[in-house]
């Protein structure tokens, strides 16, 4: 709110009243200092303009004196208009700020001066006095708090004490403020303690721990005392704040939330640095308003949560290494403040890439796998529309019976069971259709028809509309790929290790999302779809786009028809444990997320199992069985098998695994190329078909992402001819690198 005090209305009080206008300010007018003076105490404006120019009309001094003694006018901005005088010397601004303006504004009538004038005060004066009103709000509470409060300043000078400090030492305020603490004989403590507690605290640490304290009256108490520095202008320790409470009889702290409880001790002190936290005040939310049954309900509301029993696993372990630190010494306490940094970052499991030569091919593989883009929308969207017309069993030809497949297809089936099993071989043989027959083979031998309790005849419909719905199109991201994925989940649920831990239901599961993992895959990554505003984006709200289509399009494709509907016949309970264990499996081939599931994996199966074997209980079925067995841990490796078997490439032999190098690099390759005719962003450049190395993609690949994890899976499901290949591959790679050759082959 403005007031202008103004005798008559000229052009310099219209230009004020016009900026109050556009500024979006209430705008007051008063024409004596009577009506000012009224007025103010009535509306208790934030900015008042006093015209200074001609005496004859009013004292302008004067009036601007008789307000600055009322109560409101404590964070009022009042400004002085004088004339303006080009004839002789400036004169002293000084009278005017003894009288209790803020500051002067020489008169000038143009309407955007008197509006630049009021922006400036508004994000200038008038801001700091908001900010000094909320510090009535902040002194209540300290003056309320039952925790003795002093703040002294760089110097240790003492500059505050609240009453709980007043009370719990004996002294009067008066006795206390403008002294040194040296002057005042509070602390009993030898001065090699005051030392380190110094050492710590100006060094910006916080320092919390026991001393004996010396009251007025000469009796000592034990405090537990929290000091911590504030830093200030110029980025320096300015001041410091003391936050103590008495012990209690027992000599211990009473917890709080906030705190961590220093051990009681008489003669050794442990000084703990802690990093301080450089938080800002929020203004508004200590200037809220709200009634005393509003304040008294919230109190109540946090007693309560406060109270709460719930907590999350990462709490607890949070709770006890601030439980470890207590008795820790000092190198120990600050190795363990460095864990818990660590700890309450969001991101637990991804690691973080260096800043200084990071590979680029590692970078935009992370970049274009394991983020959601920069969603940043391009005004060309890219479509792929949730209701985009998909094949059903209806529009499709009725498929072969497995007893009829044809014997080229038969013969490329053979060593389906095998790890080295060519499924080029298959997609030549069957016209770029292997995920049919494959499935038809696989699902046979794992008895799902039986399990599901459903004809063979509908297995048969079910895989052709889904094989249909992969887009052929696609190089790398084609009913191939899903035929891959299924084979290698097949041999993974071989495994004997495996085979010991699911059930099954597990087992059908993983069969399934193997091979719906990618159904309609459009051949892009998350990143491309969510910086282009796809429509699947869009429903998804940029998180795991692509793995959230491809499992609930498979329900609907199987759902929507009996004859290839898969699931009509199994009990309710039963279908929705089995739909929960797909949905599961197929998001897990999600790469964001690609580190937590490795690192859970390895920290909850791995590392048991192997301190099992380091104890000499290798035979101890059972105790191997509860590491095995447990729900979460099931769910553990059944994410981690789809994972493995879905980028299984590097693991193949040689031939197949340049195969994939090949069909992978040539779809990073089109996705670069649309995105530079769309003007999105190019979410991974060094896949540039006309500079891109494939050896070095490869190697930066599987070294960030694979050798880790099948280091970990061979150690669970022993794999040593998977290894054999990823080693051979790896040289394979190096050795295009090493001649500076980017493409799959060497030359003839």
């Amino acid at each position: 709110q403005v007031l202008l005090v103004f005798a008559e209305e000229d052009d310099q009080s219209n230009g004020f009243r016009w900026a109050c206008d556009k500024a979006g300010f209430r705008c007051h007018i008063a024409r004596t200092p009577q009506s000012a003076l009224e007025c103010f105490l009535d509306k208790h404006h934030d900015i008042i303009i006093i015209d200074h120019r001609h005496s004859r009309y009013f004292d302008a001094e004067a009036l601007c004196r008789s307000i600055r003694t009322t109560k409101a006018s404590e964070n009022t901005v009042i400004i002085c208009v004088v004339q303006r005088h080009t004839d002789r010397e400036e004169s002293s601004i000084l009278p005017l700020i003894s009288a209790g303006f803020t500051r002067r504004y020489v008169e000038n009538s143009s309407r955007m001066a008197c509006y630049n004038e009021l922006i400036q005060l508004e994000f200038g004066q008038v801001q700091a006095q908001f900010k000094l009103r909320a510090c009535n709000s902040l002194f209540t509470a300290l003056e309320k708090s039952q925790e003795a409060i002093e703040i002294t300043s760089e110097d240790h000078v003492i500059q505050y004490v609240n009453p709980a400090f007043e009370t719990m030492m004996g002294y009067q305020i008066g006795e206390l403020i403008e002294k040194e603490l040296t002057e005042v004989p509070i602390n009993e403590k030898k001065a090699d303690f005051l030392d380190t507690i110094n050492s710590c605290i100006k060094i910006g640490k916080e320092w919390q721990g026991m001393y004996y304290a010396k009251k007025k009256n000469g009796d000592s108490i034990q405090q537990n005392v929290k000091i911590l520095p504030v830093i200030g202008q110029g980025g320096k320790i300015r001041h410091y704040v003391s936050i103590s409470r008495l012990c209690n009889d027992n000599n211990k702290v009473e917890k709080t939330c906030e705190c961590i409880q220093a051990e009681s001790q008489t003669d050794t002190q442990t000084c703990r640095h802690k990093d301080m936290r450089k938080g800002s005040l929020d203004v508004r939310s200590t200037t809220s308003r709200g009634s005393d049954g509003s304040s008294q309900r919230r109190r109540s509301s946090m007693a309560r949560v406060h109270s709460m029993t719930i907590e999350a696993p990462i709490t607890k372990v949070i709770n006890i290494i601030n439980a470890a630190q207590e008795s820790s010494p000092m190198p120990v306490a600050e190795a363990l403040d460095r864990a818990l940094e660590i700890l309450r970052t969001t991101e637990l499991y991804s690691p973080q890439l260096g800043t200084k030569d990071e590979d680029p091919h590692t970078s935009d593989l992370v970049g274009g796998l394991m983020t959601d883009g920069l969603r940043r929308l391009s005004g060309n969207e890219y479509i792929l529309s949730a209701k985009q017309t998909h094949q059903v069993a209806g529009s499709l030809s009725s498929p072969i019976s497995l007893n009829d497949i044809p014997p080229r297809i038969t013969q490329a089936m053979e060593n389906e069971e095998q790890w080295d099993f060519d499924i080029f071989e298959l997609e030549a043989a069957t016209h770029k259709r292997p995920l049919v027959y494959l499935g038809l083979k696989i699902f046979a031998r794992f008895g799902i028809c039986e399990f599901l309790n459903c004809s063979e005849s509908t297995l048969r419909s079910w895989l052709q509309v889904i094989e249909a719905n992969y887009h052929s199109s696609n190089s790398y991201h084609n009913s191939t790929h899903s035929a891959d994925v299924l084979h290698a989940t097949a041999y993974f649920l071989s495994k004997e290790r495996v085979k010991q831990t699911l059930d099954p239901i597990d087992e059908v599961a993983a069969l399934i999302a193997a091979t719906v993992h990618d159904v309609d895959h459009p051949g892009r990554t998350n990143s491309f779809l969510c910086n282009a505003g796809s429509e699947l984006a869009i429903l998804y709200n940029d998180t795991a786009v692509l793995e959230s289509h491809h499992a609930a399009l498979a329900f609907q494709l199987t759902t929507r028809d009996g004859k290839c509907n898969i699931f009509k016949n199994m009990e309710r309970n039963e279908y929705r444990t089995l739909r929960q264990v797909i949905i599961d499996m197929v998001l897990a081939t999600e790469m964001t997320k690609h580190f937590e599931h490795v690192n859970k994996f390895v920290n909850s199966i791995n590392k048991p199992l192997a301190a099992l074997e380091e104890n000499g209980n290798n035979g101890d079925g059972e105790s191997i069985k509860t590491v095995l067995r447990s729900p979460e841990n099931r769910i553990l490796i059944k994410r981690m098998l789809i994972k493995c078997a879905d980028i299984s490439n590097p693991c193949r032999p040689r031939e197949q695994c340049i195969e994939w190098a090949g069909r992978i690099s040539e779809e990073y390759f089109a996705q670069t190329d649309e995105e530079r005719r769309q003007g999105l962003p190019v979410v991974m450049p060094v896949f540039d078909r006309n500079t891109c190395s494939i050896p070095k993609s490869q190697l930066s690949f599987i070294d960030y992402f694979i050798i880790d994890m099948f280091d970990a899976w061979d150690a669970f499901a022993d794999l040593p001819n998977l290894m054999e290949h990823l080693n051979n591959n790896i040289k394979y790679w190096k050795g295009l690198d090493g001649r500076n050759l980017r493409v799959l082959r060497p030359p003839p």
